[in-house]
């Protein structure tokens, strides 16, 4: 494959991004374009002695990350970001990869690259680790006020996401609640979950978040108001955790000794829930592979999200998720609560 990777994207850039994609190419099979500011891309790389597999397409501005997104759209088209999207529109690369102004990034990639047949708006959507293994939640920041028709789509999406990534036959679906019984909830989540209801899909009522690291659920679906919340917390709670046990391990000797014991099982216990060994969060419902990375996003960081538009690409998955959206079952809920009665 070849995917483009947003040098001026994230806190760190250009360094993060050039570094991530140095790693990329020395470990992974595809081929990386770098897109951003020439002079300084190749600057960096210079630092790693210029290696194949890498080349560069320059774009002349940059969409700062506090930049709104109406802005960004409309008046830097000759972004990183732009000139990004319109690479993997016109098939010149086969993903790309932001840490950049997420928004921006959503934005632009809908807007150029479009949408699949089907589907009104795109999910974010991220792997995160749970007892039983693995688990999906979506929306995580894409759509903080959707329809409730749009969240039965994000449902069918990440059935068919993890069928295809995560290899599981029979996803269980759930929707995030304030309680399992149907009755909970706001407008929006009672009339999803009257249509989920009607669907092929292995759908298993509500769950709560405390149920999504239990492993009840493979699929959780959200809007996502909630579910960026929900990744934000999840992120800061792994954190301080990291944090407060550096602590303790280094308050008495007995300590240290035992921390230096049990070190190689808490880098193995990092790699499992540290948010740099995802990538990043998949843009699921648009026509190109995209994904969208923290804006703290360090350079292995980036070479994992390289690595997902891979895993992504080899999939199928759009083909999949535009069959499962056509079969949509029963009458399209409303905005405002119940569902409409079919015609």
């Amino acid at each position: 494959m070849k995917i483009a990777v947003d040098a001026m994207g994230g806190d760190d850039a250009p360094q993060s991004p050039v570094h991530g994609a140095v790693l990329a190419a020395r470990e992974l099979e595809s081929e990386i374009v770098l897109v951003g500011d020439e002079t300084k891309i190749r600057g960096v790389l210079a630092e790693h002695g210029n290696p194949e597999r890498i080349s560069v397409v320059h774009a002349g501005e940059v969409i700062e990350m506090d930049e709104p997104v109406a802005t960004a759209l409309r008046r830097k088209r000759k972004s990183s970001i732009h000139v990004g999207a319109r690479l993997l529109r016109d098939g010149k690369v086969n993903g790309f990869v932001s840490a950049g102004n997420t928004g921006a990034v959503m934005a632009v990639t809908k807007v150029i690259v479009g949408t699949l047949d089907g589907v009104d708006r795109p999910a974010l959507a991220v792997v995160l680790p749970t007892l039983a293994g693995r688990a999906v939640v979506l929306d995580v920041g894409a759509n903080v006020d959707p329809k409730s028709s749009q969240l039965v789509q994000f449902a069918l999406i990440g059935d068919q996401f993890a069928k295809a990534l995560l290899d599981i036959r029979k996803p269980r679906i759930g929707l995030l609640s304030i309680g399992e019984e149907e009755v909970k909830g706001n407008e929006l989540v009672r009339a999803a979950h009257q249509v989920l209801r009607q669907q092929t899909i292995n759908f298993v009522g509500n769950v709560e978040a405390r149920d999504l690291y239990r492993g009840r659920a493979d699929v959780v679906v959200c809007d996502g108001f909630a579910g960026n919340i929900l990744l934000k917390t999840s992120e800061a709670a792994v954190e301080m955790m990291q944090h407060l046990m550096r602590e303790e391990f280094k308050r008495t000797l007995a300590g240290s000794l035992g921390g230096l014991l049990a070190k190689g099982a808490f880098r193995r216990l990092r790699q499992r829930v540290d948010y740099q060994e995802f990538g990043g969060a998949l843009l699921l419902g648009v026509r190109g592979l995209t994904v969208i990375g923290h804006g703290r996003s360090s350079a292995r960081a980036i070479s994992n999200a390289v690595r997902l538009v891979e895993g992504y690409g080899a999939s199928d998955l759009n083909r999949r998720v535009e069959d499962a959206v056509a079969h949509l079952v029963g009458p399209q809920p409303r905005r405002n609560g119940a569902p409409a009665e079919s015609t």
